[in-house]
């Protein structure tokens, strides 16, 4: 099974921004995660279509898991 940290930043425009991270090391310490999301705001390096990213607005960990089907 995969998974993904997805960190949650509110833009200038009030929308919703994503940045995800492939297997995120286990278990997730939540204060090195609101930490991290603090230094990328205050990087302003990313920007999206609705602006800069101004908040931090959460984060999850999807798991997900794929079966592939040979269809010849």
């Amino acid at each position: 099974m995969a998974q993904t940290l997805e960190l949650q930043f509110g833009t200038e425009l009030g929308k919703t921004a994503r940045i995800s991270v492939d297997n995120p090391k286990d278990p997730i310490d939540e204060e090195v995660v609101k930490l991290s999301m603090a230094q990328i705001i205050a990087s302003d390096i990313f920007t999206s279509g609705s602006g800069k990213f101004i908040s931090a607005k959460g984060a999850r960990v999807v798991d997900r898991s794929v079966t592939d089907y040979e269809l010849v």
